[in-house]
């Protein structure tokens, strides 16, 4: 009877050890954390903030921030040097060198590629005056604005279709438009009713004002301040800036620009707010945007005026 009763109580003991050995494998102890699994699964899912502030530190050890940009006169493009320059460029420099960064790798980007190739992980941000909307609000995380903005078109001189609005296109089916890939613009005019028919993409500015030149298009729209400055370089008597054009009034009009971050990457994006402010505060950011042909006061965004969150939400877009 002691035999048995012994063999009992072992084999008891040897079925409740082996159950609370299975508990490490669903917690993932066998991988080494302890049996602290859960714990650590938690902290990787919500490690954006740890992974932004290694990011941050990792740019301040190395000097320097990758940075994805459009070739969108006054706001960031190439110049004859090859050197990266405009406002939103001059803006993340200043901020950068507050952080402690004072070099910026610049790569060239169509504009409509800025945003996957943010996510691919080819730049820590992008920085081309880029208007924060809900869309792009679903893949990137945008720092505050720096900049506001209206529309503007371009046609050919002499303007012989008479267009002043985007319901004037709209409502004749057959201009055409030319537009840069991934531009605003493109939502604007089907918000107004201008036929995906009517409307071809290029890759930037230069290529919209080359269809309109070449007669492959009778019209091109971007911001203002982008038009004006395109229209210093242009042949004028090829080319009309439409000084009458009427402001869509629709949603996204006028648009705030700001720099857009990985997801993954907000503590960066948050110590970039913190340093932006301050130059807002100090007037930096004000003299840079007028350095740039932008109105210091018109184009400026003052520091808690209009956020990012209240743009991306809808209520200021």
């Amino acid at each position: 009877m002691r035999k048995l009763l012994l063999t009992l109580v072992l084999l008891l003991a040897v079925v409740m050890l082996a159950a609370c050995g299975g508990s490490d494998e669903e917690t993932g102890g066998e991988n080494g954390d302890n049996g602290n699994g859960g714990d650590n699964a938690d902290t990787e899912e919500s490690g954006e903030s740890s992974d932004g502030e290694d990011r941050l530190a990792e740019l301040q050890e190395a000097g320097t921030v990758t940075v994805g940009f459009a070739n969108e006169e006054p706001y960031g493009y190439q110049g004859d040097d090859g050197e990266l320059k405009g406002a939103a460029v001059d803006i993340a420099e200043a901020v950068f060198a507050e952080l402690g960064v004072d070099e910026m790798d610049s790569q060239l980007q169509d504009f409509s590629q800025l945003i996957p190739g943010l996510n691919a992980g080819q730049y820590d941000l992008v920085t081309a005056g880029m208007a924060i909307t809900p869309d792009r609000c679903e893949n990137a995380i945008f720092a505050e604005p720096e900049m506001v903005y209206g529309e503007g078109v371009v046609v050919q001189a002499g303007n012989p279709l008479g267009i002043e609005s985007y319901e004037d296109i709209a409502n004749n089916p057959d201009i055409r438009v030319s537009v840069m890939s991934g531009a605003t613009e493109i939502g604007y005019l089907e918000t107004t009713g201008v036929s995906d028919d009517q409307v071809t993409n290029a890759p930037d500015i230069p290529a919209t004002f080359s269809a309109v030149q070449a007669d492959r298009a009778d019209v091109t729209t971007a911001t203002e301040m982008t038009l004006r400055l395109a229209m210093e370089t242009s042949d004028e008597s090829e080319l009309e800036f439409v000084e009458n054009f009427e402001q869509p009034d629709i949603e996204g009009v006028p648009s705030y620009g700001a720099p857009a971050f990985h997801p993954d990457n907000a503590d960066l994006r948050d110590a970039y707010n913190e340093a932006l402010e301050g130059l807002k505060e100090d007037g930096t950011v004000a003299d840079l945007l007028e350095a740039n042909g932008f109105d210091p006061e018109s184009n400026f965004v003052a520091a808690g005026e209009v956020t990012a969150e209240s743009v991306c939400s809808g209520e200021n877009y």
